[in-house]
């Protein structure tokens, strides 16, 4: 009975994040979600962005890293302007629960310059999968949002070049219609 107990407990401290379908969300707004920088602010979203643009690199697994550098380094190469967030979204109670440890080993590996600009979302994690899906959790959902908090870009099949130059290209449209 104890060890039934045991692995029931497990499985659901660990759970198995429930899996949504990807789909394409570009024109929907982007849900109230709430979000602790690494600097220890609260953050709402995308309240806090109202009034601008702002791009938001969204990842599932540590894995998903390795596509936001890559868009990172390209929204460099091509002196992209808007204000950029990385977005850690963390389902599960387990994490939850240990958000601390995550955290701070996050921190280590980003200078403080950078802290007010990484957002980890838990509580609503699951809110933020459900409306991007959450097939393929290495690659990274980028969101272009616009001042309003509607979304005017949407792109989740990792990293490319044709994917980055149309995020540029809507980036330079929504500067147009919204001035």
């Amino acid at each position: 009975m104890k060890f039934a107990v045991f692995i029931f407990s497990l499985v659901f401290l660990l759970g198995c994040s429930t899996k949504y379908p990807n789909k394409n969300i570009t024109g929907q707004a982007f849900p109230s979600v709430n979000g602790n920088s690494l600097s220890d602010e609260n953050v709402t979203m995308p309240q806090a962005f109202s009034g601008k643009p702002a791009l938001l690199l969204i990842g599932y697994k540590q894995d998903s890293q390795f596509d936001i550098d890559r868009w990172l380094i390209g929204l460099d190469m091509k002196g992209f302007s808007a204000d950029i967030y990385e977005i850690p979204t963390i389902a599960g109670l387990m994490p939850r629960m240990i958000r601390s440890t995550i955290d701070n080993g996050m921190k280590k590996g980003i200078p403080s310059s950078l802290w007010a600009n990484v957002i980890t979302v838990y509580q609503d994690a699951e809110q933020i999968q459900r409306l991007t899906g959450n097939t393929n959790p290495n690659n990274a959902r980028v969101i272009l949002l616009d001042q309003q908090g509607v979304i005017r870009y949407f792109y989740d099949q990792g990293f490319s070049v044709a994917a980055l130059n149309a995020l540029l290209t809507e980036t330079q449209n929504l500067a147009k219609t919204q001035g």
